[in-house]
């Protein structure tokens, strides 16, 4: 079970990534591959975003039996998630609110976010699986935006 699960994680991360091999996320991530911190400021965001999205997947809408809101629900939460990182930075880390400007709130319309949670839907993943599957193609997501801005 561990391995497969590490299997998932890798996967998701670096072959299936989602940047690179789907080119899902693309606006997020031209826009801010231009410095390092911003990069892994907007990773991060993703990150959370992605991983609680599909926490809330496993806890709310399938123990409630409310599978055919998925998308509503999914967007809903994804736009709250995001004003509540939003929130955050601009009162903790303004620089990096700053930085992010308008590719922070296209975290909310940013079709790797969606995509992975509605994978997750079709493939009909239990609880751990999804929330590796989210994690991993979340960090894989960073990995891409950090790489690029690197070089």
């Amino acid at each position: 079970m561990l391995k497969t699960l590490f299997l998932v994680l890798m996967t998701t991360a670096l072959i299936n990534n989602v940047v690179l091999s789907q080119f899902l996320g693309i606006c997020p991530f031209l826009g801010v591959s231009k410095n390092v911190k911003t990069a892994a400021g907007m990773g991060g965001a993703v990150i959370f975003v992605i991983t609680i999205a599909n926490l809330l997947y496993t806890f709310v809408i399938n123990k409630l039996h409310i599978t055919y809101l998925n998308t509503i629900i999914f967007i809903l939460v994804i736009a709250a998630l995001v004003q509540l990182i939003e929130l955050f930075l601009k009162k903790y880390v303004p620089k990096l609110y700053q930085a992010l400007g308008v590719y922070l709130p296209l975290i909310t319309t940013n079709c790797a976010v969606l995509g992975v949670a509605l994978t997750n839907v079709q493939e009909n993943n239990n609880f751990i699986t999804s929330v590796i599957t989210g994690f991993g193609t979340a960090v894989g997501f960073a990995l891409a935006i950090i790489i690029m801005a690197g070089i």
